[in-house]
């Protein structure tokens, strides 16, 4: 007997494929947020430090940005 398609023609496996992607999509995205919320919480008097922590979150924005992250107020 011939297999029958879903009512849509898409597989299940399909399916599986897409959440997997999603949950990883999820994941990057959380990693990156609390990377950003880690660097906006230092504090320093080191300008060195300071511009490299603006260089780090400008960095992770751009990631996110990438990923269809927007700011979350």
């Amino acid at each position: 007997m011939p297999e029958q398609p879903s009512s849509q023609g898409v597989k299940p496996e399909d399916h599986s494929v897409a959440r997997r992607a999603e949950a990883e999509l999820k994941r990057k995205i959380q990693t990156l947020e609390l990377q950003r919320e880690r660097v906006l919480s230092e504090r320093t008097a080191s300008p060195h430090r300071r511009s490299a922590l603006e260089t780090a979150l400008k960095s992770i924005e751009y990631e996110l940005e990438q990923l269809g992250w927007s700011v979350k107020l």
